[in-house]
């Protein structure tokens, strides 16, 4: 039986961090590039509680990993709030078309 060790949780956490970067460098809608966003985030979290099981065995980067998924809602809620004014104004999500808000 394979044991998981570190090193796949840090491969899995490159490979949230390379998906969430190419997902907001090629997606031109607003909830794609938030989803990007959070993926990101995840692959943080993943490093986080990863580095404390196996450096530590404390509890530390679970506090922070929780922080972090606290900071993501907070981001998520006032990113939507933006995109449903963006869309108000706009009548889409399309990031590309937000040059034209400029006061």
């Amino acid at each position: 039986m394979l044991a998981v060790g570190l090193s796949h949780y840090l491969v899995l956490s490159a490979l949230l961090f390379s998906l969430g970067v190419v997902c907001m460098a090629t997606k031109r809608n607003a909830i794609g590039i938030l989803i990007g966003v959070e993926l990101v985030l995840n692959s943080a979290n993943v490093n986080l509680i990863a580095f404390s099981k196996f450096q530590t065995g404390l509890v530390d980067g679970q506090v922070f990993a929780v922080f972090v998924i606290l900071l993501a809602a907070a981001e998520a809620a006032l990113a939507i709030a933006i995109f449903m004014n963006f869309y108000n104004n706009l009548q889409t999500v399309d990031v590309d078309r937000g040059d034209v808000l400029r006061g």
